[in-house]
């Protein structure tokens, strides 16, 4: 199978192929089409199976296909990860599969200061990608509203629940 099979978008195909994707992994082959139907899922997959590109790809399409009700850019896609490095990691995956679309997406997290992130947020945008300790203190702060969240993915889940950030995802669906 190829991407082009999949029915994706020429602009991501085009950025496929400048990242040197040729055919995709089994976890991207299966989970695609259904994020691309709009249905739920729950993957899982060795570590450099191609997950992120499995989760991302669809989102992006999906994003580009539809336009946000009020016309201003606000968080339509939501994606929760444990640390930073995963978040850094995952929105530069974003950047590259969607560099020839019009999403915007931001990352946050802790550690560091929240101006520069607030900052990016007040300028809108599509996707957030986000830990869960600085994702509440921004809804929390009002920064962050999940009232128009179309997608919400849980990224390495199962991490999150061993390291007790289930009470913060829990707080933060709350929110939307």
């Amino acid at each position: 199978m190829t991407f082009k099979e999949l029915n994706l978008l020429e602009p991501i195909l085009n950025a496929l192929d400048t990242q040197g994707y040729t055919q995709p992994t089994p976890i991207q082959e299966q989970a695609i089409p259904i994020v691309l139907a709009g249905k739920d899922i729950m993957g899982c997959a060795q570590t450099g199976t191609g997950k992120t590109a499995a989760f991302a790809i669809p989102i992006l399409q999906r994003l580009e296909n539809t336009k946000p009700t009020n016309g201003r850019r606000q968080i339509r896609a939501l994606i929760i990860t444990p640390t930073r490095e995963l978040a850094i990691q995952i929105q530069e995956s974003f950047k590259d599969y969607g560099q020839n679309l019009r999403q915007q997406s931001a990352v946050i997290f802790g550690g560091v200061s929240q101006h520069s992130q607030v900052n990016r947020l007040k300028a809108g945008v599509d996707i957030l990608i986000a830990t869960p300790g600085r994702l509440l203190d921004l809804i929390q702060q009002g920064f962050i509203s999940l009232k128009t969240l179309e997608i919400f993915v849980l990224d390495e889940a199962d991490r999150m629940l061993d390291m007790g950030f289930i009470h913060d995802v829990k707080k933060s669906s709350n929110h939307s």
